[in-house]
């Protein structure tokens, strides 16, 4: 029997260690892009805007192979990619066990070593890390590429596999070299351990955990490849756990040549943003640099509160948009409450959905791949953090991550469920001190007249019978042509 909760969308790296991750870019015969059909239609149309691109050109990323067809994507600035991820691709390994790894760093290497010795059952592996993002942004309709490392091993061949069924285009981060010994256990795919124990309670472990360099420190360049995918891209998505396989400099090298071609840029720190901010002076200045060039930053209330020394997540949310150079959003993740979204000139706020939790493991990255879908599309704020919490609460009612987070249809049915996590007098509690200058919007089951007319209650019947059809659309296989 589950218990009824409201979705909780704090971090899902508890306890342990961060999640890692890699990627490897599949090689396309001509034999499989002779097959493909040329199908025009739409990859969005929001407001007057339309891009029409080929239906071939979608699901192949033939990125640098001299065609003509690249060669205009170029010159054009076409982003027929709606968001890329940057880093962090692993392989979970969730295994139920009796006692969670220990927290001497010795004892959980024993701990890791031994549970390594050999491959479980494949019924045990799920894809992880930023794979949970992108599958929940694929299964909104979105077009999603991922960009890194992932080794040529067993564990690497189902990774890609997985994004492969999912639609998902894998790029190699790094320009070969041949220098490097592909045979080294540095170039395989990162294994992270999720441990269950009989309360449910999560432990991570990987080999992430045991080094003081990154755990692909052999990466130093952004590829060819990698440049086009970020370039083709309208969102790169990043987040804290990147630190762990990266080096600073070449994330920061990403976020540069993000910002040199009109990539938007997504960050969201996690619980890794507070040793980052009192790490190496190479890590505190790449996070610096994330925090102030990001254009949308997301993060829970604690971390927020880490990063800022500002309790009120409201404040902390305003401290980041005016310590930004290019931030346009923060979205505050208030856990079984719901979600802010700040911006210069307004704040809006949505409760949760109530659900019956099972996993909240996933449940972050799904609700990040929703607000991408928001901000591609111009949904108004309060929408897009309707959907966003609606796609994580979905993922907590399965086990687990990766294929298991939410599907467009469960999505769907919790919208039309209108089930959400009402506290009226929090959230006027939270959001009175703010209702001088600012727009103050809260989702609400009804437009209920009161006291307070600096707060405009968007009721949820109107919200969900305007995004319904919008969501509709895209399962036809047709984003954005509605």
């Amino acid at each position: 029997m589950h218990n009824q909760a409201a979705l909780s969308l704090k971090s899902n790296y508890a306890l342990f260690s961060p999640y890692p991750n890699t990627f490897q870019n599949p090689i396309l015969s001509p034999s499989s892009l002779a097959k493909r059909n040329f199908c025009y239609y739409s990859i969005l149309k929001c407001r007057g805007t339309e891009i029409h691109v080929s239906k071939q050109h979608l699901n192949s990323l033939s990125f640098g192979n001299g065609s003509v067809e690249d060669e205009r994507v170029k010159s054009a600035g076409v982003k027929d990619i709606d968001v890329a991820t940057l880093g962090n691709l692993c392989v979970d390994i969730v295994l139920s066990v009796q006692h969670l790894p220990p927290k001497p760093l010795d004892q959980r290497k024993s701990y890791m070593d031994e549970l390594s010795k050999s491959p479980p059952d494949k019924k045990y592996w799920e894809a992880g890390g930023n794979c949970n993002m992108a599958i929940a942004a694929a299964r909104l309709g979105l077009h999603v590429a991922t960009v890194g490392h992932v080794g040529d091993e067993i564990y690497g061949r189902f990774l890609l596999d997985v994004l492969r069924n999912e639609g998902i285009k894998t790029v190699e981060m790094n320009e070969r070299n041949d220098k490097i010994d592909t045979s080294s256990t540095a170039y395989e795919t990162l294994l992270c351990w999720v441990l269950v124990d009989p309360l449910q309670r999560h432990g991570f472990c990987s080999r992430a955990d045991f080094s003081d360099e990154p755990a692909f420190s052999w990466m130093s360049t952004l590829s060819n490849e990698a440049k086009m995918a970020i370039r083709r891209s309208k969102i790169i998505f990043c987040n804290g756990y990147g630190f762990d396989e990266l080096s600073p400099h070449l994330l920061v090298s990403a976020l540069d040549y993000a910002v040199e071609v009109g990539t938007s840029v997504f960050f969201d720190p996690g619980p890794r943003g507070k040793s980052l901010s009192t790490g190496t002076p190479e890590e505190r200045k790449a996070l610096d640099k994330y925090l102030r060039m990001s254009d949308v930053l997301l993060l829970t209330s604690e971390e927020a509160e880490s990063l800022t020394g500002t309790v009120d997540p409201i404040v902390a949310g305003q401290q980041l948009l005016r310590e930004g150079i290019r931030t346009k959003w923060v979205i505050i993740k208030m856990g079984a409450k719901g979600s802010i979204l700040i911006t210069h000139s307004s704040i809006s706020c949505a409760p949760a959905f109530k659900v019956n939790l099972i996993d909240t493991v996933g449940c972050g990255d799904s609700f990040v791949a929703a607000i991408v879908f928001g901000y591609i599309h111009k949904m108004p704020l309060v929408y897009t953090l309707t959907i966003a919490n609606g796609v994580g609460a979905a993922t907590a009612m399965g086990c687990g991550a990766g294929r298991n987070v939410a599907t467009l249809k469960q999505v769907l049915e919790l919208l039309r469920g209108s089930n959400i996590n009402e506290d009226d007098s929090y959230w006027v509690e939270l959001l009175k001190s703010h209702s001088g200058a600012q727009e103050i919007t809260l989702l609400a089951k009804l437009a209920v007249n009161g006291n307070h007319n600096w707060l405009r209650r968007a009721p949820m019947q109107n919200v969900v019978s305007e995004l319904l059809p919008r969501l509709e659309c895209a399962q036809t296989n047709q984003v954005g042509a509605c």
